[in-house]
């Protein structure tokens, strides 16, 4: 089914993991697909080449999600190339495993600066084709925002943010049709950086009832829905996608 053709989505930090899926999923749909990471251009062109080699048609494009002037550029890239923005999903995110006593000010900001300003910008930055077409904004939180996690007070409040963006944004857009929601995984099986530590610091002592950990794809399928025509009544929610991890 390809509910989603004819609608242009952006996907940030979309070269691997969670970002790649969502990419690959919302292309599934129908839809063109502008890739974005912070520098690792092989690993959003290939993500784009996957994309075209399905028929697809995708766009890669690096860019700071923390600088306004980068975001409008690349914005200003997509609508030229793809068209209008039906659809944002805001996934960059930078992981870090360090006590309070290690974090000093510019860390914290550079880890929150990614993960909530970078929403707050790339949001702000697609409103006008966003509400030109009823679109729809999907933020990525994460299970830690509402466990808590060792050593990740940082991570935990820009999450835990996302969720509050949510809420606020769901209301203020309303009016202009503009759905917007939060997905947010459990412990994923992902392919882990040097600094993010182990994944029991993601989840600390919380185990899925299913029994194992998560696929990017399943919460790509996730966001797939409520970027597309069959969420039209959902907005301002929380997904928990975490195999019952956490109920809340």
């Amino acid at each position: 089914m390809k509910e989603l053709a004819g609608r242009v989505v952006l996907v940030t930090g979309a070269g691997r993991n969670i970002g790649r899926a969502i990419a690959l999923a919302l292309a599934r749909g129908g839809a063109a697909v502008a890739v974005n990471a912070l520098r690792s251009q092989s690993e959003i062109d290939a993500v784009a080449a996957e994309i075209a080699a399905a028929g697809g048609k995708a766009l890669a494009l690096l860019a700071d999600v923390t600088d306004p002037a980068a975001v409008a550029r690349m914005v200003g890239t997509i609508e030229a190339r793809l068209g209008r923005i039906d659809i944002l999903v805001n996934n960059a995110a930078v992981r870090d495993v360090s006590s309070l006593d290690a974090i000093d000010l510019a860390r914290w900001r550079e880890i929150t600066g990614v993960i909530l300003d970078g929403a707050f910008v790339c949001s702000k930055a697609c409103l006008k084709s966003l509400r030109a077409g009823g679109g729809a904004i999907v933020n990525i939180g994460g299970l830690s925002a509402h466990t808590g996690a060792v050593g990740r007070p940082h991570v935990v409040a820009a999450k835990a943010g996302l969720v509050g963006l949510t809420r606020a944004l769901a209301v203020d857009l309303a009016s202009d049709n503009v759905t917007v929601n939060c997905v947010v995984p459990g412990l994923i099986d992902t392919v882990r950086g040097a600094t993010s530590g182990p994944a029991s610091a993601h989840t600390g002592k919380r185990e899925s009832v299913l029994g194992r950990r998560g696929t990017p794809e399943e919460v790509a399928h996730a966001v797939r829905f409520l970027a597309g025509p069959g969420a039209r009544y959902i907005t301002g929610q929380t997904l928990q996608v975490n195999g019952g991890a956490f109920t809340g």
